[in-house]
């Protein structure tokens, strides 16, 4: 089942009744001269069964703690966003899987190995669906990329993902001969950085649904990261945020801030169409099969994740 994703930039009173979430909007509910029946009729609801991402992006919302409850029973994601309007935190459930614990030992008994093979085939399919993305939309030259990504050995000694990323990110924005590829840099630095936000927290909340931790990564090991995990998972889906952030610059849309509208199509990330072992799926979707896949290969049942896989 395909899960909604919701945004929420507005003051806004979020609620739980009947297994539903309320929207309550605080100018009607405020309003001394409104009957009582049209308040009611003035909320909306969304079943919690049908939410899989929940963004908050204003200040003034507030949320009981019954909805958090609900959302996390349902293995929803929860964003938060910060002052400048960017995904800041992410509130996922402590229990997602029946097996759980089984495979917390697998994960954290993972011989080294295994994680560099691991992360071998996580590169792999990272570069060729930048070569994709290079070869479609930006129509570069991308037999030095598809060279590196078969070359790439056990744990990318040589480092091959930083070496096909500097040339990716050289040509990936033809248009922008000076762009640089920074977090804090210039538009549209911003549209990747709440794009890879949004896959970040959908990749998460497969991993936990998968009865992974997302903390521990095969490769990311920063000790004030909380999601390695789901950063290295995330890389082959990547090059998803940069195909529609391409698509967004040549619609000609002014994205030197992001907007609500801009925000609006980067929350279509969820949804997008990909293929995934030989089937299109929606992207949250295809992110299950593969942290399932992470799972199995944790516990010895399989030898290589399933990534979704870009038409060069």
């Amino acid at each position: 089942m395909i899960k909604r994703t919701l945004f929420f930039g507005n003051p806004a009173y979020l609620s739980l009744k009947n297994d539903q979430l309320v929207v309550r909007l605080p100018q009607v509910e405020k309003n001394d001269t409104l009957p009582d029946t049209f308040k009611a009729s003035a909320a909306h609801t969304i079943p919690i069964e049908d939410i899989g991402v929940v963004v908050l992006d204003n200040r003034q919302i507030t949320v009981t703690q019954g909805l958090l409850e609900a959302l996390l029973d349902n293995n929803c994601a929860v964003i938060t966003c910060d002052r400048r309007h960017l995904p800041v935190g992410l509130l996922l459930p402590l229990e997602g899987n029946t097996i759980q614990s089984e495979r917390f030992n697998n994960q954290i008994n993972a011989s080294l190995p295994l994680k560099k093979q691991l992360w071998q085939q996580t590169v792999q399919a990272k570069i060729r669906n930048q070569a994709s993305v290079l070869k479609r939309l930006s129509g570069a030259e991308v037999g030095c990329m598809i060279a590196w990504a078969n070359d790439v050995k056990s744990g990318d000694s040589e480092n091959l993902e930083g070496r096909a990323a500097a040339y990716y990110w050289k040509s990936v924005f033809p248009e922008m001969e000076r762009f640089v590829r920074d977090r804090e840099g210039e538009a549209p630095n911003n549209l990747l950085n709440y794009g890879y936000a949004i896959v970040r927290a959908v990749i998460a909340r497969s991993l936990v649904a998968s009865g992974l931790l997302p903390t521990f990564g095969i490769h990311h090991h920063n000790r004030y990261n909380a999601f390695c995990l789901a950063d290295d998972v995330m890389e082959p889906y990547r090059p998803y945020v940069d195909e529609l952030v391409i698509e967004i610059l040549r619609s000609g849309v002014d994205c030197s801030e992001l907007t609500t509208d801009l925000k609006r199509k980067l929350l279509g990330l969820p949804v997008k169409e990909v293929i995934i072992d030989g089937r299109r799926s929606p992207l949250m979707v295809a992110s299950s099969q593969t942290t399932a896949s992470l799972a199995k290969c944790f516990g010895g049942e399989l030898r290589k994740v399933v990534y979704p896989m870009m038409e060069l």
